[in-house]
């Protein structure tokens, strides 16, 4: 293996570790969905650690033109994946809804685990707590549904697929 195929193994198998780990801040094992969110965030740290990575330790990568390769091809990938992070073109229904329902753990786990002395706060972060698991309840519903029924598209279907009542608002 040479020292540039290492180097690329290393921040590949470095991105989906990052990848993984984004994960780790959920509240419960059952919010976890892939998430093309959190994968473009994984390519582009990667890319910018690539860069980094490689600046840092030059002397040990004497080719140039791999260098510039990587650096460039870093440069340009972390430029589309931060594009796709911000715009979220690519990002439909239920990609939101599996974005969002890690997202929604998170705030659940950091309400409920933070060391909350004020009774005003400590009341917040419980409001927080009901809201994030009625919408996690509620977007879990609306995936199974929209794979088992497709999408509602006009307003009487909305009517006759209406989300159930997971709580107070």
């Amino acid at each position: 293996m040479t020292k540039y195929t290492k180097f690329l193994a290393m921040i590949f198998t470095s991105t989906a570790a990052m990848l993984l780990m984004m994960y780790f801040n959920t509240y419960a094992f059952d919010h976890i969905f892939f998430s093309e969110t959190r994968f473009y965030m994984a390519i582009y740290m990667g890319s910018i650690m690539a860069i980094i990575m490689l600046l840092f330790m030059l002397n040990m990568y004497e080719n140039k033109a791999k260098n510039w390769t990587i650096l460039l091809g870093s440069g340009l990938i972390f430029v589309i994946s931060l594009y796709l992070v911000r715009s979220q073109s690519t990002i439909a229904d239920e990609a939101w809804m599996k974005a969002m329902i890690p997202h929604h753990s998170i705030a659940i786990l950091t309400s409920e685990r933070a060391n909350i002395s004020d009774k005003r706060v400590l009341k917040l972060a419980n409001e927080i707590i009901a809201a994030q698991e009625r919408e996690i309840k509620e977007m879990k519903w609306l995936l199974e549904d929209i794979e088992k029924n497709g999408q509602v598209k006009t307003e009487a279907e909305v009517e006759s697929r209406q989300v159930p009542d997971f709580g107070q608002k």
